[in-house]
C-alpha cells in the first residue's frame, strides 16, 4: 500500500511546538508510516532542532508544492517565511506567532482540498496569539469550519488511554451553557461522536451521555434538563440505531468508561469532561476535530510556556496524535468526503 502524506503544521514558535516537532521527526517508526510534509517557517524548524540538540537529516526544503519529492527524501518542508519570526521570544504571545500559525494552517487546509495530503497533525497553537493576529473565532475549530464553509456540526474530541470525550458546548462562558443546551444539539453531538469513532475504526461505538445536574437531577429535584432535554435526545438516537446510553451522573460516569463499559462520553460542557480525561490520561492525550472533511489531530495540551525552550516537553501525545490521524485515514469512508492523495 502506498504511503499517505501527513501534513505536520508548526505550532506557535514561542511554545513547546518546535521541540515536539523535532522529537516526532526523530522517531524512525513515524517516518516509516507516512510521507511527512512539514508546513511553516524554517526558522521555527531550526529553533526546535536547537532546543532538542539534534539535526533532522534527509529533509528537502521546497518553496512550491509542485516540488514534492518523497522518493529521495523522508521529509519535505514547505517553507513559508514570516518576517520577524526570528525575534519572537520563548514563552511570549505575539502577533507574528499567531500569523505564522494561522497561515500555516490555512496552507495545510488548501493542500487537503487539492488532494496533496490525507491528514493534518498540528503542534500546539496559542489562542491568544491567534486572536492578536486577527482570528475572529475563539479557537481553530471556527477558523477551519469557515474555511471549508461547513454548515454541519464540527466538534472537538479528546482521547486518552482508550477513552473519548465529546462536548455539546465547548469554549463558551459557563453562564451561557444552560441556554445553549437543546435536545437537537445533543442529538447532533451524539451523531457526530458515533461517526467520528466509526471513522477511527470502531465497529460499534459504545457511547454514554453525561447528565447536566448533580445526581442526574434526582428525578427533577436538582434540575429538569435530564428529563426535558437530555433523555429525549438519547431516546431519539437509540431509535436511529446508535448504541447510546444515559444520562448518567457526571461524577461517576467516567469510572464506567475507565473500566471499559463505554468508549466515549458526551458531556454537556467543557470542564465536565476535560477535568476527568486529563486526570486519567493527560500525559497521553490527543485532540481530534470531528466533522471536518479531513482527519485533523493535535496533542491535547497547550503551548506550555512554563517549560518552552527547555527540552522537557513530553512527546507521547504528539506521537499518539500522529498515530490516530493515520488510523483515521486508513478507516475513512465516503461519509468523510476526503480526496485521496
Amino acid at each position: 500500500m502506498d504511503k499517505k502524506t501527513i501534513a505536520l503544521v508548526q505550532g506557535d514558535p514561542a511554545g513547546i511546538g518546535p521541540e515536539l516537532m523535532i522529537k516526532l521527526l526523530l522517531d524512525k517508526k513515524i517516518i516509516k508510516k507516512a510521507n511527512i510534509l512539514v508546513i511553516g517557517d524554517p526558522i521555527v524548524f531550526s529553533r526546535g532542532e536547537n532546543t532538542v540538540g539534534s539535526r533532522i537529516n534527509n529533509v528537502l526544503h521546497i518553496s512550491s508544492i509542485s516540488n514534492l519529492n518523497f522518493s529521495e527524501y523522508d521529509i519535505n518542508h514547505l517553507d513559508i517565511n514570516f518576517s520577524g519570526i526570528e525575534n519572537v521570544p520563548i514563552a511570549t504571545v505575539s502577533e507574528i506567532g499567531g500569523i505564522s500559525t494561522i497561515e500555516s494552517l490555512r496552507c495545510s487546509l488548501e493542500l487537503s482540498k487539492k488532494g496533496f495530503i490525507s491528514a493534518i497533525v498540528f503542534m500546539p497553537f496559542n489562542k491568544e496569539s491567534m486572536h492578536m493576529a486577527g482570528n475572529e473565532f475563539n479557537d481553530e475549530i471556527g477558523f477551519i469550519s469557515k474555511f471549508f464553509e461547513l454548515k454541519t456540526r464540527v466538534s472537538e474530541f479528546n482521547f486518552a488511554n482508550g477513552m473519548w470525550n465529546s462536548r455539546v458546548t465547548s469554549h463558551v462562558p459557563m453562564k451561557d451553557v444552560p441556554s445553549l443546551l437543546t435536545s437537537s444539539l445533543i442529538c447532533e453531538e451524539i451523531k457526530l461522536t458515533n461517526k467520528t469513532l466509526l471513522s477511527a475504526g470502531y465497529k460499534n461505538p459504545r457511547i454514554v451521555v453525561s447528565a447536566y445536574n448533580p445526581h442526574a437531577g434526582d428525578g427533577g429535584l436538582m434540575g429538569s434538563e435530564e428529563i426535558e432535554i437530555i433523555t429525549p435526545a438519547v431516546e431519539k438516537m437509540r431509535e436511529e440505531k446508535i448504541n447510546v446510553n444515559g444520562p448518567l451522573p457526571a461524577d461517576t460516569v467516567w469510572l464506567k468508561v475507565r473500566d471499559g463499559e463505554y468508549d466515549a462520553v458526551v458531556t454537556m460542557y467543557h470542564d465536565q469532561g476535560q477535568i476527568a480525561i486529563k486526570l486519567l490520561g493527560f500525559d497521553r492525550g490527543v485532540t481530534i476535530l470531528g466533522g471536518i472533511p479531513i482527519p485533523i489531530t493535535t496533542p491535547a495540551h497547550g503551548t506550555a510556556f512554563d517549560i518552552a525552550g527547555q527540552n522537557k516537553a513530553n512527546i507521547i501525545p504528539s506521537q499518539n496524535a500522529f498515530t490516530i490521524s493515520l488510523n483515521m485515514v486508513e478507516h475513512r469512508n465516503s461519509t468523510f468526503g476526503v480526496v485521496s492523495n
